[in-house]
């Protein structure tokens, strides 16, 4: 199983209103890094939930439903997108700040590559977070 990070600006798009829809397609992605993510993530594999712009944190775990398929936002063949559905919130959310204060954490994807929308997370990176969150 490979672990990942998607961020969601929650005034746009929340994760209560994730858990209310079930499930989603992750769509919108236009930066190639995030694109080549989304095209290796495979069903079943887990993601982080992470509130971006506001919040600055993880909250939840979504995990991958389906695996990629064409953007229907866009008919650029160039674009993809998986579906999510919720798998569980954390209990207590994992901020920006306390990751960046973690020594283990400095190589991660999220504090290196800030600006990029879908993310991997080693598994020993995925550990720690999970443990931070308790």
């Amino acid at each position: 199983m490979n672990y990942w990070l998607i961020k969601s600006e929650p005034f746009k798009y929340s994760w209560e209103q994730f858990e209310k829809d079930k499930v989603t397609f992750w769509d919108g992605v236009r930066n190639y890094g995030a694109r080549n993510n989304l095209k290796a993530m495979k069903k079943g594999d887990l993601l982080f939930w992470y509130h971006s712009n506001e919040g600055l944190e993880i909250v939840g775990i979504a995990q991958v439903a389906k695996e990629h398929y064409q953007d229907p936002t866009t008919e650029d063949p160039n674009w993809v997108v998986v579906d999510v559905k919720p798998y569980k919130k954390l209990k207590k959310p994992v901020s920006l700040l306390q990751i960046k204060a973690d020594p283990r954490l400095q190589n991660m994807d999220l504090v290196r590559l800030g600006r990029l929308s879908v993310q991997t997370v080693k598994e020993e990176e995925w550990n720690i977070v999970m443990e931070m969150a308790k």
